[in-house]
């Protein structure tokens, strides 16, 4: 069992340290007040609040939600879902509304000032609809003061234990007259990923996404740009989980504040995401790989060769996105064209595009087992890869792509971890045990092809069919009033 958060913390604009050219943020409470002995307390969970800085408004903005990604020092991830809206206060310096207005009466008139305030709720399981839900219902409470008691709901959620996997369902309330339904994932090693995988290739497209999946394997640096904060998370997110079964190794802060800017002269790969309004900083960097999500573009410096997947793979690979994102392509040319076929709904559809880059991984490494040396099992297992075995038996000596990733730390990893004979098994261990000769009598078939992503996918969807936010509330909490 697992905690579903770990601390609840309220951030608002400091008004004591306004003297800067930006305002700063500060912790207006915390629940616990002591840190877990487990998880300890994120430090500069004010600058990731507000990533573009703590500023001031003279309008009411709309509250916004986005999921920030902390890793700790033992390269644990912490998720921070941070719920921000607007709160009125008196500016006491006052404003001169206009010429006309300060001639008339003399005086200068107090000013109505919106002022920044974030709740967030960090857990080391990655929930984002459901957290998103939870901190709405206490956004809810609060601004409608309505009469339940907001550390009652907090101390409900931060004491709220779940399943870490294994497809459990766990039916839990805040106390506001809401029930919430978790079903875990069948498996912790998959990705959760929602929509965010298809989300990407509509952003960026077929072609630009591929060469962003190179450069991640390959150990380039990738980053981000984007007006959304939340589309910047969904990105990072999607990229990450297509490398799957291997694990990005590097630094990956899908949102990057103001402050630490200077991350990106990093010498190490990442992957990161920054807001447009800081493209003037981003564009002098020269070894890194610069996606715009909002103008469905990348751009990759003169010096970076980014290898490709070897042919066939990269055509079969091509192909078979097409044909999930773009299913009217093949028939568009018809004079007598059939009903147009109408695509997956979006959960789907991402696991589809999922499916198609789990069979390519199972391509790629298909004998890995047969070149593993199990060296010693105890105390813990040594193992050794031979790849110039694993190269030879491939016909890709040569194969600079290939020869990048089993050079890299995801791939080591991948070894360390899957390497050991007596674990438990997912969804690619199966795939690459059984279905590549599948997939390579496939090659030429379409519709069989097809029709073996479709499987995979359900199997994908299935692991996560619940994990979204179940609620039935009998208060007036979710009136459409306070949430929109």
């Amino acid at each position: 069992m697992a905690r579903l958060a770990d601390y609840f913390i309220v951030v608002g604009y400091d008004h004591e340290k306004t003297g800067s050219a930006e305002g700063l943020g500060k912790i207006i409470q915390r629940f616990p007040q002591k840190d877990w002995d487990d998880t300890p307390f994120p430090q500069g969970i004010e600058l990731f609040c507000q990533p573009g800085g703590w500023q001031l408004s003279r309008e009411r903005k709309q509250p916004t939600f986005f999921v920030v990604v902390l890793t700790d020092i033992d390269s644990e991830r912490h998720y921070c879902s941070c719920l921000t809206f607007y709160e009125a206060e008196i500016n006491l310096q006052g404003t001169k509304e206009t010429e006309g207005e300060e001639e008339e009466s003399g005086l200068i008139q107090p000013a109505e000032v919106f002022a920044p305030k974030s709740l967030v709720l960090v857990s080391r399981l990655d929930y984002p609809e459901i957290f998103r839900a939870c901190l709405g219902l206490i956004y809810t409470v609060h601004v409608e003061s309505l009469s339940v008691s907001l550390e009652s709901l907090i101390a409900n959620l931060c004491s709220c234990l779940v399943p870490a996997a294994g497809g459990s369902q766990k039916l839990f309330s805040l106390g506001a007259g809401d029930r919430q339904l978790i079903q875990t994932p069948l498996h912790d090693s998959l990705p959760v990923t929602s929509t965010s995988v298809a989300l990407l290739f509509q952003q960026l497209g077929i072609q630009n996404v591929l060469s962003l999946f190179c450069a991640v394997l390959t150990e380039s640096k990738v980053l981000f740009h984007s007006a959304s904060f939340q589309r910047l998370s969904d990105a990072c997110r999607a990229l990450e989980s297509l490398m799957f079964p291997l694990k990005y190794s590097y630094p990956y802060i899908p949102i990057l504040p103001a402050q630490l800017l200077e991350v990106l002269s990093s010498p190490t790969p990442f992957i990161i995401g920054v807001h447009s309004i800081f493209c003037a900083d981003i564009h002098e960097l020269l070894d890194v790989i610069i996606a715009d999500l909002d103008g469905g573009t990348i751009k990759i410096p003169e010096c970076i060769h980014l290898s490709q997947l070897p042919e066939p793979l990269l055509h079969q690979t091509q192909t078979a996105l097409s044909l999930i994102l773009h299913p009217d392509l093949e028939m568009a040319d018809y004079a007598f064209p059939p009903p147009r076929t109408a695509l997956s709904h979006s959960k789907m559809l991402d696991k589809e595009v999922r499916a198609i880059f789990l069979r390519l991984f199972a391509q790629l490494f298909q004998g890995y087992r047969s070149c593993l040396q199990l060296i010693r099992i105890h105390a813990e297992p040594v193992i050794h890869f031979h790849k110039a075995a694993f190269l030879g038996q491939r016909g890709l000596i040569e194969n600079d792509f290939l020869t990048k990733i089993l050079n890299g730390m995801a791939f080591a990893g991948f070894v360390s971890e899957r390497g050991p004979p007596y674990r438990s098994c997912d969804l690619f261990d199966e795939l690459v045990a059984f279905e590549v000769e599948r997939i390579k009598a496939e090659e030429g078939n379409p519709p069989k092809m097809m029709k073996h992503v479709r499987e995979l996918a359900e199997q994908l969807f299935k692991n996560v069919s619940l994990l979204y936010p179940c609620m039935y509330c009998t208060t007036e909490c979710f009136s459409n009033s306070s949430l929109n």
